[in-house]
């Protein structure tokens, strides 16, 4: 069964942890000094928070598969939708490795659908930060945000987004 996915962007993370606990009356499973991240299951939610320099607000929306089946069932139907699906195989972000699916929608909200892989120790590394979440104005500016949502650019030109728009 898939859950749904929210990352939001935040300026202080310890008053949204205190926050978003008392909200879900439970204590995120993962805290680092930049995320946190709660597993519900009613409702059946991947909530996660970061403080990574973003612009406070929705960073993107997903769809976390439990397998890798059900991971190409979403993007099946993605293929389906009039958009760019940009791959994202063994994806080190947000501690975590995955497999991953990114589109936007007609709105320009960044969707990510995933199967986690295993936990890592980083928030990501910094090859999957440049080919996923660098804007073309970062190159150069001494690394990345946030290595999450890709950018429109990114989207809408795939061969970009997944060899990185810097080359450094």
């Amino acid at each position: 069964m898939k859950r749904f996915h929210v990352h939001v962007a935040v300026n202080d993370l310890s008053q949204s942890i205190a926050f978003y606990s008392a909200m879900f009356g439970e204590q995120p499973i993962v805290v680092k000094p930049d995320y946190a991240k709660w597993m519900l299951e009613d409702p059946r939610l991947n909530f996660a928070i970061s403080n990574r320099g973003n612009t406070p607000g929705v960073n993107h929306l997903g769809l976390q598969a439990e397998n890798d089946a059900e991971l190409e069932a979403i993007h099946a139907n993605l293929q389906k939708a009039d958009t760019v699906v940009v791959p994202e195989k063994g994806a080190d972000c947000c501690y975590a490795k995955a497999d991953k699916y990114w589109v936007m929608d007609p709105q320009g909200i960044a969707w990510e659908s995933f199967h986690s892989l295993g936990t890592i120790p980083l928030y990501g590394n910094s090859k999957a930060e440049r080919a996923v979440a660098l804007q073309p104005a970062d190159c150069g500016a001494g690394g990345p945000a946030s290595c999450c949502a890709p950018s429109h650019a990114k989207i809408a030109t795939p061969v970009q987004a997944i060899s990185g728009a810097c080359t450094q």
